[in-house]
């Protein structure tokens, strides 16, 4: 038995081949991904591609870039899903800080699966409501989109064009969330994660062309190309690193009866993860500062700065722009909040204090029960410290580093964060089926074994 146990621990991808609903899981999560990146190059009806290819030059380094490497592409050819998943994930933050404030959808969250329907089903609600107020802003925005510069990205504007619009982009969001849903139940991974995975992976290729073009023109010391490369690597190292940093907490179980009628005392550890909010706190962190940022830059493109409102909307553009000290300010403060509201969603203690009591464990020098609860609370609460630096800083100084050195914003912090992130999660719900198709093998062969003693 040790033997086998130790065959299953050193196991890879060699029982791959005989895993067929893990094949099957693979192949439906890369299928999936391939018709995100087919549908980010249908563009929205009455856009006019050449024009609108030559308008996003005039943008480029701004906040529309940085959402465009979110969405793949998809906001700079303006196809159907323009706004990738963020009006989901926007919806999602609302509702999820809803359960906590409203006594009404807290009672729905604790009523197990039908809660979670329903409060997926208000998520939906929200996610077409925000998709319909940012289509509409776009689709005004890029109506005078060019005029001063006598180019227009829309071939017939109005009223019917701006209809179309939003309907298109309600459309391509809809349909993401739910590839998303499938990908989650019927692929490999969590399907959002992925897809916002793909958005970002599929802009690497020309970051690193653009990169390398800037040291062949001069732009870019070969010093400085060196320095960009040293640094995403010692990046990802630190990344996988923290994302594996656990505070094991000794949780002790009392002494209780063998088969050999010897009392033994069981010790077990309660693993917290340095990160328990994992990728969640910069993707809401960005999803709430994309939404009204969008809304502002696509109005700034209409108004004048001759009206108190079009001064006050001109003045939040140039506020807010990818990079300055107040966008710098909000996102850090946007990734300290979710990393703290995600870790008590996720983990509640007062729940774990409970369990730990009902089957007899105890955490040895605190009583059980209530003073459990305030120790794992005070615990996680000097964990989520370090978790939360950590991702301020792994999305922050890259962020300084693109703003003295021009580069892409596909190489930014985030970017990686959310890559690495997402790879390591796959990687391990992939081993966690390899390793449930091999334990099934061998209670198989242990059934055979014994029915034929018999």
């Amino acid at each position: 038995m040790a033997s086998s146990a130790a065959s299953l621990s050193n196991s890879g991808l060699s029982k791959f081949a005989q895993a067929t609903d893990l094949r099957k899981r693979l192949w439906f999560t890369i299928g999936a991904l391939i018709v995100f990146r087919l549908l980010s190059h249908v563009p929205l009806p009455g856009v006019d591609p050449r024009a609108l290819a030559q308008l996003y030059q005039t943008t480029q380094g701004g906040v529309l870039d940085f959402f465009n490497t979110f969405s793949g592409g998809s906001l700079e050819r303006m196809s159907l899903i323009a706004l990738g998943v963020m009006p989901y994930i926007t919806a999602s933050i609302v509702v999820q800080l809803s359960t906590s404030l409203s006594p009404t959808l807290a009672a729905i969250k604790k009523e197990g699966e039908s809660g979670r329907k329903k409060l997926n089903q208000y998520t939906r609600y929200g996610t077409v409501f925000l998709t319909a107020i940012q289509g509409y802003f776009i689709a005004v925005g890029l109506e005078s989109w060019g005029a001063s510069a006598g180019l227009s990205a829309v071939v017939q504007p109005g009223m019917l064009f701006r209809i179309t619009c939003v309907i298109s982009l309600v459309g391509g969001t809809m349909f993401l969330m739910w590839l998303g849903e499938q990908i989650t139940s019927r692929g490999i991974g969590n399907g959002v994660s992925l897809i916002i995975m793909a958005g970002i992976v599929s802009q690497l290729p020309r970051a690193i062309v653009n990169l390398f073009e800037g040291a062949r023109s001069g732009s870019m010391s070969p010093v400085s190309i060196l320095i960009i490369l040293v640094l995403v690597v010692a990046l990802v190292a630190f990344i996988c690193f923290m994302e594996r940093a656990q505070r094991r907490v000794l949780i002790q179980y009392p002494k209780r009866q063998t088969a050999r009628g010897m009392m033994q005392a069981d010790k077990s550890h309660l693993p917290l993860k340095i990160n328990t909010a994992g990728v969640i706190p910069p993707i809401f962190a960005s999803s709430l500062l994309l939404m009204p940022l969008t809304i502002v830059q696509f109005a700034g493109q209409r108004v004048a700065g001759e009206s108190k409102w079009g001064d006050f909307v001109l003045t939040m553009t140039s506020a807010l722009q990818h990079g300055s000290p107040l966008y710098i300010s909000l996102y850090a403060a946007g990734i300290v909040f979710f990393s703290f509201f995600y870790t008590a969603v996720v983990f509640n203690p007062e729940e774990t204090a409970d369990n730990l009591k009902r089957y007899g464990g105890f955490i040895p020098g605190i009583r059980p029960g209530k003073n459990t609860e305030v120790y794992l609370d005070y615990v996680l609460t000097r964990i989520t410290v370090i978790g939360a630096a950590y991702l301020t800083l792994i999305c922050l100084v890259p962020e300084f580093l693109t703003l003295r050195m021009g580069i892409s914003l596909a190489l930014g912090g985030t970017s990686l964060l959310i890559v690495v992130n997402v790879t390591m999660d796959t990687v391990t719900q992939i081993q966690s089926h390899l390793l449930a198709h091999q334990y099934g093998d061998l209670i198989k062969k242990a059934k055979l074994k014994g029915a034929r003693t018999r």
